[in-house]
């Protein structure tokens, strides 16, 4: 999951603007080219930032909440999304996928471990590759915990969620056909990959607002219109992976698996009061795991750019700064 609300007042709490030192594409060789960009301190520690959605892609403020004389900040686009190509496309597009995406940049790179650095489904994404590559990750740092369950998603997409906003709630429901609505996500699948581009594009800013409206605790109404061409790739990628249980084994797979990656250290930070993934989940991932400390942020909802969730990141990067 992903947002794009923004908060001015985080602004004072991130680094300086910087500009990317190098910027390529990977060839993946299954048709997929991945965008890649690093940016901060060529031989720095090196941070990989996983962006939300599925679908989200990376964007210039993301590379300000590192210290770019201390990192090396790698961010990509994952497949079909942001300046990745094929654009919107579903085809070998999988968790496992990028996972693979992931490694090949790593390698790509010259990186033999790195932090993690992901929010909302960047933090599940960053979870399944640390469990398939515990020894390549130094720290999780995660934010707004989603575990690609099936209790996140009937929250979001069943009507738990849609108590609390009843009134947009009911505009992301009044699309879909009565006898369809118990599945949402079934129903909109249905819409989103009809082949209709026109289809495709209404029922993607209609996928795409309900989230972006209660992506932050300040919510004063609907968001603004998200681009075509985004809305499109953004709900399709996200509905293609939740429709599909994000192509994890079972459900509640990453808790199953945590053992794994026990002995590496991580960091989250999650909004008390954060309406697309509750932090329930995040309670769950850390409980019993000795090296996680949970940042729990008063009066915060989910966005990347809250006021609390940018402050307690970069003191989080900040504190992993060498002594």
């Amino acid at each position: 999951m992903d947002h794009r609300s923004g908060q001015k007042r985080a602004v004072e709490f991130l680094y300086p603007p910087i500009d990317p030192f190098d910027q390529c594409v990977i060839d993946m060789g299954d048709g997929h080219r991945i965008y890649v960009e690093q940016c901060g301190r060529p031989d720095g520690i090196p941070v990989i930032v996983f962006h939300g959605g599925p679908g989200g892609g990376c964007s210039p403020a993301m590379r300000r909440y590192f210290d770019p004389t201390v990192y090396r900040v790698v961010l990509f686009d994952q497949r079909g999304c942001g300046r990745s190509r094929p654009h919107a496309s579903v085809i070998e597009n999988t968790t496992w996928h990028l996972v693979e995406d992931v490694e090949t940049i790593r390698k790509e790179l010259g990186i033999e471990r790195f932090i993690a650095f992901g929010g909302s489904w960047g933090a599940t994404l960053a979870l399944v590759y640390a469990i398939t590559h515990p020894t390549r990750v130094a720290h999780l740092v995660l934010r707004g915990v989603f575990l690609m369950t099936k209790a996140e998603l009937t929250w979001f997409y069943g009507g738990g969620a849609g108590a609390f906003f009843p009134d947009i709630w009911g505009r992301f429901v009044a699309a879909i056909p009565a006898a369809e609505r118990d599945n949402l996500i079934v129903a909109y699948n249905r819409r989103l990959f009809s082949g209709n581009l026109m289809e495709e594009t209404r029922f993607g800013r209609i996928w795409a607002n309900w989230e972006n409206a209660l992506a932050s605790i300040h919510h004063g109404g609907p968001m603004g219109e998200s681009p075509s061409d985004y809305a499109r790739a953004f709900s399709r990628l996200e509905n293609h992976y939740f429709h599909n249980g994000g192509f994890l084994q079972c459900d509640g797979w990453i808790l199953r698996e945590r053992h794994r990656i026990e002995q590496i250290p991580a960091s989250i930070v999650q909004g008390r009061y954060d309406m697309i993934c509750p932090p329930i989940s995040a309670w769950k991932l850390a409980d019993g795991w000795d090296n996680c400390d949970l940042k729990m942020i008063g009066l915060a909802g989910h966005a990347l750019s809250e006021p609390g969730i940018s402050e307690a990141l970069v003191r989080v990067m900040d504190g992993l700064r060498p002594r």
